[in-house]
């Protein structure tokens, strides 16, 4: 009998942590004194919040962009398996596909891709309390000029 206790105890523990929410869950605020591109040209006053929810092997990415305040904000929204297959990504100028493949435990590779033709490649690394996360890689601009650059983001909730 104490075995059997014992044995559903254990399953209950190893069960559990699979049902809590991912520790890369939550919304990351940029943080500007932190971040750059290599061209000089980063933003004065970069403001990118993304929101990101990890379901099993699938991300759902939304994220603002308000650096413009006397703009409309700028928003991306995906849905992404994370095994490297190439996703849609609508209504936006500059990308139409995505694909993301896990590097490790806390490190992604993201590609952001138009017609197959790799626009952005960058390399997502979480803290390992997942309260940090830079984006680092080469992306090339609309004018067709690539740049390196590297986004640092705090967790916000």
């Amino acid at each position: 009998m104490k075995r059997l206790i014992f044995a559903a105890l254990a399953a209950t523990t190893l069960v559990t942590p699979a049902l809590a929410a991912d520790k890369h869950d939550g919304a990351f605020h940029s943080v500007e004194a932190k971040s750059f591109w290599s061209n000089g040209e980063f933003p004065k006053g970069f403001s990118l919040t993304i929101n990101l929810k990890w379901d099993s092997n699938v991300l759902t990415y939304h994220s603002v962009n308000d650096t413009n305040k006397s703009g409309k904000a700028y928003t991306n929204d995906f849905v992404v398996p994370i095994d490297d297959t190439v996703a849609p990504i609508n209504d936006n100028p500059r990308f139409n596909q995505i694909r993301i493949k896990r590097l490790g435990p806390d490190t992604f590779q993201v590609l952001e891709q138009k017609d197959g033709d790799v626009i952005v490649g960058q390399y997502w690394q979480f803290s390992n309390a997942g309260n940090t996360l830079v984006r680092w890689g080469v992306g090339k601009a609309p004018d067709g000029k690539s740049k390196a650059f590297q986004e640092w983001f705090e967790r916000v909730k």
